[in-house]
C-alpha cells in the first residue's frame, strides 16, 4: 500500500500543504516545533480517524480557522483509494472513502494499515497500563474485525454498567444481562490478546538483537484477571463493593503487559538507549506482523527516532529500514545527516522536504 498524495489544510500549524510522496522513502527535516510531527500525525489520522498523540479534535484545527481538511490518495495493491476527512468546530467529523461517507468509523480501521514510532512511545514503558493495552488493541484491530467489534461492544457495555453502579441501581436482572455481555466479549478479547503476544515475542527479540547487536532477551508477559477468574461470576460477587466505588474493578479493561529486558522490568533497569531500542524493536515487530498477516505492507512512520541512540544502533536501524522488508516510509529528524545516510543506502526513489513554521518545502536531491 502506497500513499501517493497527501493534502493538508489547517491541520495544527500546517495551513496548507500538498505532498507528492515517494513510494519508498519520504524524509522531512527541520527544527523542533516546525510541524514535522504534525505531518506524520495527519497521515496517522487518515488511517485511524484520530490523532496519534490524543489531541482533542478541536485543537487539531488551526487556531484561526473553522475547518480542517485531510485528503490522501492511495495505491492499494493496484487499486485506487481516496480518503477524505473534514473537521469543523462544533460539528461531527466527516470521513469518506472514495466520496462515500462511512456509516461507522470502525468500518475504516484496518483499511490503511500503519505503524508509527515516535517519542510518545516512551509512555509504553513508563506510563500506565492503558498505554500498553492500546498498543495491543491497535495491532490486533487492524487485522481482525471481530476483535474490534468485541472491543467496541465491551467498552460500551462497561460504560453502561458503570452508570448503574454510580446511580446505585439495585436491578439484579439488568446487571446480569450486562455482566453476561462483558464476559462474552471479554473472553474473545482475552484469547486474541494472549495469542498475539505469544506470536509477537520471537519477532520482537529478532529486531532488538539486530538493533543492539547483543544477546539480551526482551520479553512481554500479558497479565489478565481472566487467567484466574470467571469474569461473570467475579462481577456478580463484586457488585456491592463496586456500587460503593462507582465503577467496575474486574475485567479486561484492567489488563496489563509486563515489558522485560533479560527478565527484569525495563522500566526499572533500562538505560535511555536500551529503552529507545526496545520501543523501536517493538514497533518494527508490529510492522512485520501486520505485513505478514494482513496481506499488504503497512505505511511506516518514524518520528525523530535517532535521538538518544549511539552511532552503532543508528546504523543498524538505517540498514533495517532501507531494506526490501519495508515498504513506504515517512521519517523526520532535526539533523539532515541521518536522513542523507538513509537515502544513500537505498536504490529506490525518495523525496526530501524541509519543514519550516508549518510550510513544507521540497529540497534538491529529490530523485532516484
Amino acid at each position: 500500500m502506497i500513499l501517493n498524495k497527501l493534502s493538508v489544510l489547517n491541520y495544527k500549524n500546517i495551513l496548507q500543504a500538498e505532498i507528492h510522496c515517494s513510494s519508498k522513502m519520504n524524509c522531512f527535516f527541520g527544527n523542533n516545533g516546525m510541524g514535522k510531527t504534525n505531518l506524520l500525525d495527519a497521515v496517522y489520522y487518515l488511517s485511524f480517524c484520530k490523532s496519534h498523540i490524543h489531541t482533542p479534535e478541536g485543537q487539531l484545527i488551526h487556531q484561526k480557522e473553522e475547518l480542517c481538511v485531510l485528503q490522501g490518495v492511495y495505491d492499494y495493491d493496484g487499486n485506487g483509494e481516496e480518503i477524505f476527512c473534514a473537521l469543523r468546530r462544533g460539528q461531527r467529523k466527516q470521513f469518506k472513502r472514495n466520496l462515500k461517507a462511512y456509516d461507522k468509523l470502525s468500518e475504516h480501521i484496518g483499511l490503511l494499515p500503519l505503524v508509527i514510532v515516535s517519542p510518545a512511545d516512551s509512555e509504553l514503558i513508563r506510563g500506565g497500563s492503558e498505554e500498553r493495552r492500546r498498543l495491543l488493541d491497535i495491532l490486533i484491530s487492524q487485522q481482525d474485525k471481530s476483535y474490534l467489534h468485541a472491543l467496541i461492544q465491551y467498552n460500551k457495555t462497561l460504560m453502561q454498567r458503570n452508570v448503574l453502579l454510580r446511580n446505585q441501581c439495585q436491578d439484579r436482572a439488568l446487571y446480569e444481562v450486562l455482566e453476561m455481555q462483558l464476559a462474552m466479549h471479554g473472553q474473545v478479547i482475552f484469547e486474541k490478546r494472549s495469542r498475539m503476544v505469544d506470536t509477537f515475542i520471537p519477532l520482537f527479540n529478532e529486531y532488538y538483537r539486530t538493533i543492539c547487536q547483543s544477546t539480551e532477551t526482551v520479553g512481554l508477559q500479558y497479565l489478565s484477571q481472566l487467567r484466574e477468574v470467571r469474569l461473570e461470576e467475579k462481577l456478580a460477587a463484586n457488585r456491592e463493593r463496586e456500587c460503593i466505588v462507582g465503577y467496575t474493578l474486574t475485567g479486561i479493561h484492567k489488563d496489563d503487559m509486563e515489558m522485560t529486558l533479560d527478565e527484569r522490568l525495563i522500566r526499572h533497569s533500562g538505560s535511555q538507549g536500551q529503552n529507545k531500542s526496545f520501543l523501536i524493536a517493538l514497533k518494527l515487530a508490529q510492522f512485520t506482523l501486520l505485513a505478514t498477516q494482513g496481506g499488504t505492507k503497512p505505511i511506516l512512520l518514524l518520528d525523530d527516532i535517532f535521538d538518544k541512540l549511539d552511532a552503532e544502533r543508528v546504523e543498524q536501524i538505517i540498514q533495517l529500514v532501507s531494506g526490501s522488508r519495508f515498504g513506504q516510509i515517512f521519517v523526520t529528524d532535526t539533523n539532515r545527516k541521518y536522513l542523507d545516510r538513509i537515502l544513500a543506502g537505498i536504490s529506490q526513489d525518495y523525496t526530501l522536504f524541509k519543514v519550516d513554521k508549518g510550510e513544507v518545502l521540497p529540497m534538491e536531491g529529490d530523485g532516484k
